[in-house]
């Protein structure tokens, strides 16, 4: 689904930042814009940032569930600032995943912008989820039967006595060397 990014320019409110930008909404639907204003009011403005595909994948259901389930689903936008000062952020990606936002986020380096799901992409999304989510059954894991309580003090048989082992631990060396 062709989904716009809807961005905010408000004026900074410190000598270090001119302008603050915020992903405040999506446009379902839109079609190409590159950094289109869309409304002036006083000194914020709006702009049409530009037009991604959103992509969803039948691997992904179970975080996109989570998502739909948030208290405000969500989409999440992935931007890079630029050198360019008529398109200060590129944006990368849109992705209804927390987890895949989250991966992005990780990297310090990228910006992600949490924008209030509209309802129709909700609904998309939703039946996206119901027609090819399958609930994983939980397997629990059997444990090995090895001892894991087993101490192995140096290299070699521990019944054999081996004062010149270079990897006994100190400890048992000089309770060796006591009895």
């Amino acid at each position: 689904m062709p989904v716009g990014i809807v961005m905010r320019r408000t004026p900074g409110v410190t000598r270090w930042a001119a302008w603050v930008w915020k992903a405040v909404d999506v446009l379902p639907g839109a079609g190409q814009a590159d950094w289109r204003v869309l409304r002036q009011e006083g000194e914020v403005s709006f702009y049409h940032a530009a037009t991604l595909t959103l992509e969803l994948h039948g691997a992904d259901t179970e975080a996109y569930l989570h998502g739909l389930n948030a208290v405000i689903p969500s989409l999440y936008a992935v931007m890079r600032e630029t050198d360019d000062a008529a398109r200060p952020l590129d944006v990368v990606l849109l992705t209804a995943s927390p987890y895949e936002a989250q991966d992005y986020a990780d990297n310090g380096e990228d910006i992600i912008e949490k924008i209030a799901m509209p309802p129709a992409v909700h609904a998309w999304v939703s039946d996206f989820v119901d027609a090819h989510h399958r609930e994983e059954v939980f397997k629990k894991r059997k444990r090995d039967k090895k001892d894991i309580g087993l101490v192995e003090d140096g290299i070699g048989d521990a019944r054999i006595s081996q004062l010149a082992d270079v990897y006994r631990s100190p400890v048992q060396a000089k309770k060796e060397r006591l009895q």
